[in-house]
């Protein structure tokens, strides 16, 4: 993606002013939040991803934002991003993390950036042929998002107020399902390798073959809200574990339910054109193995954009209502960890790396480049050139008594609710595709299970990955958990 003459002198005179900036001036006493959002909208003609193929963006019918909340405690400030993205390369995210550090004084572990997972925008995970690398160079478009994130926090600050704080949840079921399927015996298709896998996804909906899930669903939305003491709210930062909605219209960039939810909370508000304004976010809890699919009763076809705003407006309205409940407070100390974990790439055994250099060969001579084979071949040969480490990022932010812990993964929602369960704090929750993009992060039972989740190329971390997530983001609760922190 080029970008013009305009838009690159306005972004080299905001690296100049970077380069001058000074480090936020702290609050003095009490919280203080500030929210703002960047357009992140791409030049019509990309190609967007979420599919096995991408597909050219040939329209626009809703912007794609990076949405920021940044908040101060008086000692350390700490900003929440999420973007209207299917993921982000670890590098864009070192750059955005770097933008802001320089204009800021933020050091990286103080800011968690994260992709909703929308399957309506164009590719932040940088060049494919590439394969699984945890430092690449940066796309046009990569370069873009870093700098409309870093100045989306910097507006963040400049519009902080004295605040207040609370946390609040909401259970919303009727809209979560677990999309992993164990179906009757002999009923479940091959793999793209050859192999009979336990599990289906996305299984054929009202089939009499089917069982049950293989797996729970997380039905709660937490939220942390910030308004300025006894009036108008400042933001609302929110997370729920369902993977995206879908069902846009053909070649449109769109920021799926997530975006519609933002908009639609900012509408219910009782000045919702205040300055500066409300801004809501939507992060994507752990949702790898959960759709919008209820497929014991399928839901019939729908026109466009009808299932995303029937999704967004009832969970906007529900978190609404569930502000009632909130218990205000003045203070929330603020902290961080951050860590690189020691996870290794998952590993491509000598057979299957034939399978993958004889099936592209075939492929390639049948002209049927796009078949599952022929997609999975090029995976696991890319994956079989693996950098030397993953790099792969863990961090948990403390807002009070809040604990937000991460994973750089499509996140299986037992995760989840395992960090809310073993957690230190009153309130945890988890927020996926932070920081990074590692493909799915199945637990280890999965592996044997089987299904999309699990195959070499739709999952790039060793089987053990979840495990040592976990115990890399209690063990950094518990550090700040600690008045020595």
């Amino acid at each position: 993606m080029k970008y013009g003459l305009p838009l690159l002198f306005l972004i080299c005179l905001s690296t100049a002013s970077n380069l001058r900036a000074a480090e936020p001036r702290r609050s003095a006493g009490g919280l203080h939040a500030g929210a703002a959002t960047s357009n992140i909208t791409p030049e019509i003609g990309g190609d967007i991803v979420g599919g096995f193929v991408p597909v050219p963006c040939t329209d626009i019918h809703d912007e794609l934002h990076a949405r920021c909340l940044v908040l101060d405690d008086g000692k350390s400030l700490v900003a929440l991003v999420v973007c209207d993205l299917l993921g982000m390369h670890r590098s864009l995210c070192v750059e955005a993390k770097r933008l802001i550090e320089e204009a800021t004084g933020i050091p990286p572990s103080h800011v968690l950036l994260s992709a909703t997972h929308t399957h309506s925008a164009v590719n932040a995970l940088g060049e494919r042929v590439r394969g699984y690398q945890s430092d690449q160079p940066l796309t046009d478009y990569q370069r873009f998002v870093a700098r409309r994130i870093s100045d989306g926090v910097r507006r963040a600050i400049s519009a902080r107020r004295p605040a207040e704080i609370g946390f609040g949840s909401v259970d919303v079921p009727e809209h979560v399902f677990n999309r992993r399927w164990f179906m009757r015996e002999g009923t479940v298709p091959s793999s793209p390798f050859g192999k009979v896998d336990r599990v289906k996804m996305n299984p054929p909906g009202g089939s009499p073959d089917l069982l049950e899930p293989a797996g729970p669903t997380d039905p709660a939305v937490s939220f942390i809200a910030v308004r300025e003491p006894g009036g108008h709210l400042i933001s609302i930062f929110s997370a729920y574990s369902l993977h995206y909605v879908g069902g846009v219209g053909a070649g449109q960039i769109s920021a799926d339910y997530f975006g519609v939810y933002c908009e639609t909370l900012k509408r219910l508000q009782s000045a919702p054109e205040q300055d500066p304004p409300f801004v809501a976010l939507m992060a994507n809890g752990t949702s790898g193995d959960v759709n919008n699919i209820n497929f014991l009763a399928p839901r019939k076809g729908l026109p466009s954009y009808e299932q995303i705003r029937k999704v967004a407006e009832d969970l906007a309205g529900k978190v609404q209502a569930a502000l009632a409940a909130v218990e205000w407070k003045t203070e929330a100390p603020l902290a961080a960890r951050m860590q690189e974990l020691p996870i290794r790439w998952r590993s491509v055994e000598a057979p299957l790396l034939a399978w993958a250099q004889e099936t592209e060969q075939k492929t390639q001579a049948a002209g049927d480049k796009n078949s599952l084979p022929a997609v999975y071949s090029g995976r696991v040969q890319r994956l079989a050139q693996a950098s030397a480490e993953t790099k792969a990022p863990a961090q948990v932010v403390r807002i009070g008594d809040i604990a937000i812990g991460t994973s750089p993964c499509e996140t299986f929602a037992e995760t989840g609710l395992e960090f809310k369960k073993r957690s230190p704090f009153k309130h945890s929750f988890m927020v996926e595709l932070a920081n990074g993009y590692y493909g799915y992060l199945p637990t280890p039972r999965h592996f044997e299970l089987g299904g999309y989740e699990t195959w070499p190329g739709t999952n790039y971390l060793e089987p053990q990955a979840s495990v040592k997530l976990m115990d890399a983001l209690l063990g950094m609760a518990r550090e700040l958990e600690s008045p020595n922190r």
